[in-house]
């Protein structure tokens, strides 16, 4: 019976316990209309037109957009790939590598990149809810942070269901929305210039990398429900399709409008892009778009900062599972605190953002390296499922050395950084090129590899129960 109503309530149940096969559905191909959806939307437009901002032309911002895009694609797409085998939200599996309470380390910052997306992606919708309604900036984003958090609490199916609609009608608006560009500007003018300057492309590549790279950690929130017998490689392939195209797509328009009109888009990106549309009922019809744009990754943030949050408690607490009033509270304070921070930073929002990214890529370059080396070529996709709930079980409460290379990957990055508010003394030999993400990946992955391919006594064997570990399944 519980399967059953697992399987048929619309409001979700579970939070971060494991989903039972019974209640396993759908395909992958689920994973391509949901990360469509989410990546077909202004805040991944911005993103593509800071490339340009920041001195790239159009040319060469497009295709450092697009190499960033699939490599940071293809990491955030080998962590999608867990959900199926596991059956858990993603950042539970931290757990196996930095202990049962080690886990609050990345868990934190994960918590703050949500809280940080959520805020950045209120500024622009509120924008947009507020025109939409008459009511102004400040009420559309309290009304947009609601409209938000309850979508939420209802779950994991609303949320696919919101990405297959968002899908559809933001490709529907983007299609429009090109053909209107390309009416007012000649791309063959804008694409005439072929200069090539290493550190501004680099900037390209690092910005949509760290768009892709920052799902990473709640990648597998969404595709956990899938069959177990899912295949990892048509899991992985979706995902990443749907996320690269939808995010190239988007940024590419932001690209070319930032280099079409720059004074007229930059800081009026959502009054530009209404504009460029038309007026009247067009106008409202792209003030909804981008209301829904981004509310289906607002939802997103929302419900993967849920289950950090709750993940992070439960790793002292020893709880499994989550009341509805527990579920609606945890809910509410991202929401609260997303909501106050997207208030305080308003007026400031493009080169905050720009910061916000490149500062996020920091830490979780290295939490994606640690944890994919882990799956993929220590545990060899093989978790003891209770021990990620037992401190003094299989994987510890603390493992100090994997917290070390986190830590060590973190600095690592520093000489190699560009930010607003720090550069590091490497950045002006490059060319004020920032590889810092490249050196975050590279270096923990090697690190991590060294002191704990032969830790044996955490990978469970083979003649593990399987309802104490997950098997590596049939692939693809």
């Amino acid at each position: 019976m519980a399967g059953a109503a697992g399987r048929s309530g619309v409001v979700e149940q579970r939070s971060i316990d494991v989903v039972p096969d019974d209640e396993r559905h759908g395909s992958a191909i689920s994973q391509f209309t949901l990360w469509l959806g989410a990546n077909l939307q202004i805040t991944a437009v911005i993103t593509g037109a800071l490339a340009v901002v920041f001195g790239a032309n159009a040319f060469w911002a497009l295709i450092g957009l697009l190499l960033g895009n699939l490599l940071g694609g293809a990491v955030m797409a080998l962590h999608s790939a867990q959900g199926p085998r596991l059956g858990l939200p993603q950042m539970i599996t931290s757990r196996a590598q930095f202990g049962v309470r080690g886990a609050v380390v990345p868990l934190v910052l994960v918590i703050v990149m949500y809280i940080g997306f959520f805020a950045s992606g209120s500024v622009l919708a509120g924008q947009a809810v507020g025109e939409l309604t008459h009511l102004g900036a400040t009420p559309g984003i309290v009304l947009f942070a609601a409209v938000t958090a309850v979508a939420a609490a209802v779950g994991y199916r609303l949320i696919h269901t919101l990405g297959k609609i968002a899908g559809l009608v933001c490709a529907l608006a983007f299609v429009y929305l090109g053909i209107r560009l390309l009416q007012r500007v000649d791309l063959g003018t804008l694409l005439h210039d072929h200069r090539f300057d290493l550190p501004v492309f680099l900037l390209a590549v690092s910005l949509s990398a760290s768009w892709q790279l920052a799902f990473g950690p709640y990648v597998a929130d969404y595709s956990r429900y899938l069959p177990r017998h899912t295949s990892a490689r048509a899991t992985f392939w979706w995902t990443l399709s749907g996320s690269v195209l939808g995010s190239q797509w988007s940024m590419t328009f932001g690209a070319l409008a930032a280099a079409a009109a720059p004074a007229a888009f930059v800081g009026h990106e959502v009054g530009y892009i209404v504009g460029l549309g038309g007026a009247g009922l067009i106008a409202s019809f792209l003030y909804f778009v981008i209301a829904l744009g981004k509310l289906t990754i607002n939802i997103l943030n929302t419900y993967g900062g849920f289950m950090s949050l709750v993940t992070s408690v439960s790793g002292f607490r020893g709880q499994r599972t989550l009341s509805p009033r527990g579920r609606a509270a945890y809910i509410a304070g991202i929401m609260v605190a997303g909501t106050a921070v997207a208030l305080l930073g308003k007026d400031s929002f493009l080169t905050s953002f720009k910061d916000f990214l490149l500062f996020l890529l920091t830490f979780f370059t290295p939490w994606s390296a640690i944890n994919l080396v882990d799956y993929y070529l220590i545990s060899k996709e093989r978790y003891d499922i209770p021990a990620l709930s037992d401190p003094t079980g299989r994987y510890g409460a603390w493992n100090g050395r994997a917290l070390a290379v986190y830590a060590f990957g973190v600095v690592a990055q520093l000489p190699f950084l560009a930010t607003h508010f720090y550069t590091g003394p490497l950045v002006a030999p490059l060319g004020g090129a920032d590889i810092s993400w490249l050196v975050g990946l590279a270096v923990p992955a090697v690190l991590y590899w060294l002191v704990s391919h032969r830790d044996t006594a955490r990978v469970p064997g083979r003649d593990v129960p399987e309802v104490a570990q997950t098997t590596a399944g049939s692939g693809g």
